[in-house]
């Protein structure tokens, strides 16, 4: 029989300790006015994805804008008074998950820099900071599987990496290992790394060249041979959405969360 000192666990101690249920991490999703206003069901299918994590998924009720619009146009005030209120909204949880890698820079970069000269709201910026996440580099980090077939794996895929997913959250690459694991075939496409000319407010006070870069975009997803275009960041798709011609008519665009939730088991079908 092996002998146990009084310091050591017994046996029974540990089994009894690996038993305890652990904790499920509290996920706060950030559902973003793009995806709340125009495609709802994104929000749905990061819910899935991160419940097939195993984790506790809440839709903080009083979040709002993440203040894009006015920091972007100059209104440090406004922007300030929104930060407060979503860092108010969003703390209360071990992450923050979003689903576009823009709102994920503003709560990860520019929260902190707007909230600099306040000592005690600088504070609460950088702790918010350090638990938001975008979604796809959420998913890598927890190991996410796929667990069934999508229903359109058959489908060649154009990845659009956006500007900030490249410069905010530096989780570009990301979608593209999740989609492979998923069993998608991803195409290569030129100048992958230029910006589609989005851009938020960009688009509207510059539309006539934020439609050509938009329409190179489009052509380099056509001349990849895909069949559909996919990003993190909804913007961009409903920017090139809005400027298909008769050449990429049949071009399909989904966020990311929509390929990736069917990958998932117990979802039903979908064309």
């Amino acid at each position: 029989m092996p002998n146990y000192s009084d310091t050591e666990p017994k046996p029974n101690k540990v089994i009894k300790q690996l038993a305890t249920p652990l904790v499920k991490a509290k996920v706060a999703l950030y559902v973003s006015c793009l995806v709340n206003s125009l495609r709802p069901n994104v929000g749905f299918d990061c819910i899935k994805l991160l419940e097939s994590l195993d984790l506790e998924v809440f839709i903080p009720p009083d979040q709002t804008c993440c203040g894009q619009p006015a920091y972007n146009g100059g209104h440090r005030a406004q922007a300030i008074a929104v930060a407060k209120h979503q860092i108010a909204a969003l703390s209360n949880y071990d992450y923050l998950v979003v689903p576009s890698g823009s709102c994920a820079g503003m709560f990860i970069n520019h929260y902190p820099r707007l909230l600099a000269d306040d000592p005690v709201w600088l504070k609460k910026a950088q702790a918010l900071a350090g638990k938001t996440k975008e979604l796809c580099q959420f998913l890598i980090e927890q190991n996410w599987q796929a667990t069934s077939t999508p229903s359109n794996h058959h489908m060649t895929l154009a990845y659009h990496t956006s500007c900030s997913c490249r410069r905010e959250t530096q989780s570009h690459q990301h979608g593209e290992a999740l989609l492979k694991q998923a069993g998608f075939t991803l195409s290569a496409m030129q100048d992958q790394e230029v910006c589609c000319g989005f851009g938020g407010s960009f688009a509207a006070k510059f539309d006539s060249l934020s439609g050509r870069m938009g329409d190179n975009k489009l052509k380099c997803a056509e001349d990849s041979g895909a069949s559909a275009l996919v990003s993190a960041d909804l913007g961009c798709l409903l920017h090139l959405d809005t400027l298909k011609n008769n050449a990429t008519t049949n071009m399909k665009f989904f966020h990311i969360a929509e390929l990736l939730a069917d990958a998932c088991n117990d979802r039903g079908r979908r064309e």
